[in-house]
């Protein structure tokens, strides 16, 4: 059985609907699994109406009003207005706002989740109904009652066994199968979610439950590219990458295919395609057990806007191991994420994410008992299989501030 995710770029619009249903018909006529994201920016939709509807904003009618009128546009350029599908979405969105009139917890995940899955349900019944239209027979399912988990709102965690057993129970790997990615559920039957590249993930457990052939994820790049366009004038498509490259490039920053896709994939040997919505008979990149980087060429990764901070003791002591503890706690307690660790014997640097805009907090917490240098907006730029012409490309984008070496990765820290 092959499985197939479509994530929101691929159905942002009507004609965009009829390109994914096409490569259906044309790729997946039979034994497909299908994962759809929510349409388009949907997913950051959803997320507005949470915050207005946690935060009680007057506001919250027009959210909604905004989804709707987004979905049903689509719609319309897909269907007769006295088609079914009409009387479905009218129910999920009924759904809804039971939810919103009805709920009393005020536990931001668990809300969160509660309306967050209405987008992937949203999305896949409109692809359902429309395969359904120009004649391809598909099974639409919910996947919440195939995908179990814990009761970790917002980054659940799969039980697999359970899972396994109900996913070979139900899944008729004869037909094309539609369902949602991202989302799943408890043994209460409250909606989860998986937390990021939630999609990409559910792909590769129905791929691991199924022993599937092959997971193809269809984005709206050519494949897996050696460098961001949107940094890097020149990008060269990788055909071929091994499990272990993509998953040592994803820690490093690079948005690739996230590790935890990649695992269940890895663990029984099943390729994994990210291939083209836009020009679909191209092959794209094929990432596999084993196979050598093709072509071998440096892999540039960036990571814009961090902080390079340097930690020394006010008496010019050692950084010993409980200095170096302490601060790693620090670090974790503000959020602040780790991308490159360097220390010496009476420094210790470090490349920080602020993301949560914490750091200000952590420094005055930390600078009466140590002496800090931190220097904010600063690059990291990452390089795989590095080459003398590859660092002088990295260097000459500003102000080396710091360099770090090994057999396969350089790591540099740039302030423009």
């Amino acid at each position: 059985m092959k499985i197939f995710k479509f994530g929101g770029a691929s159905i942002k619009d009507a004609d965009s609907v009829k390109n994914v249903v096409e490569i259906i018909k044309t790729e997946g006529s039979s034994n497909t699994l299908v994962v759809i994201s929510a349409m388009g920016k949907m997913t950051n939709a959803f997320e507005e109406v949470v915050d207005a509807y946690y935060n009680k904003s007057d506001d919250l009618p027009q959210k909604l009003t905004f989804i709707e009128e987004f979905h049903k546009n689509i719609m319309t350029n897909l269907f007769d207005k006295e088609e079914a599908i009409f009387q479905e979405i009218d129910v999920l969105f009924g759904e809804l706002g039971w939810f919103l009139a009805r709920n009393s917890s005020r536990r931001f995940n668990y809300v969160y989740d509660q309306i967050i899955c209405f987008g992937e349900l949203l999305s896949t019944k409109i692809v359902s109904a429309y395969l359904s239209k120009i004649g391809t027979e598909n099974f639409w399912f919910d996947v919440r009652s195939y995908i179990k988990t814990d009761s970790n709102f917002r980054d659940a965690k799969v039980d697999w066994e359970l899972t396994h057993e109900l996913i070979n129970q139900k899944v008729d790997t004869s037909k094309i199968n539609i369902t949602q990615g991202f989302i799943a559920a408890n043994d209460t039957e409250n909606t989860t979610t998986l937390g990021r590249e939630g999609s990409d993930y559910t792909a590769g457990i129905f791929a691991y439950c199924l022993n599937g052939e092959s997971v193809t994820i269809w984005k709206d790049v050519p494949g897996v590219l050696n460098s961001d366009p949107r940094v890097f004038e020149e990008t060269t498509l990788l055909e071929q990458i091994s499990y272990e490259e993509t998953i040592e490039m994803a820690f490093y920053g690079a948005s690739v295919i996230h590790p935890k896709t990649i695992q269940p994939l890895q663990q029984k040997n099943i390729p994994l395609f990210v291939r083209s919505f836009i020009n679909p008979k191209d092959k794209g990149t094929k990432v596999s057990n084993g196979a050598r980087l093709k072509p071998l060429k440096p892999c540039f990764i960036v990571k814009k806007n961090q902080v390079l901070l340097s930690v020394s003791a006010l008496d010019f002591s050692f950084m010993v191991e409980h200095n170096i503890s302490y601060i790693f706690q620090k670090l974790h307690e503000y959020q602040l994420k780790v991308n490159l660790i360097q220390n010496s014997a009476i420094s210790f640097s470090v490349c920080i994410d602020n993301k949560f805009n914490k750091f200000d907090e952590f420094y005055n917490e930390l600078h009466s008992q140590f002496k800090l240098e931190a220097q904010k907006a600063v690059d990291l730029y990452t390089v795989r299989h590095f080459d003398d012409e590859a660092v002088k490309t990295i260097e000459n984008r500003g102000n080396s501030l710091l360099t770090q070496i090994n057999k396969e990765t350089i790591q540099i820290v740039i302030q423009s």
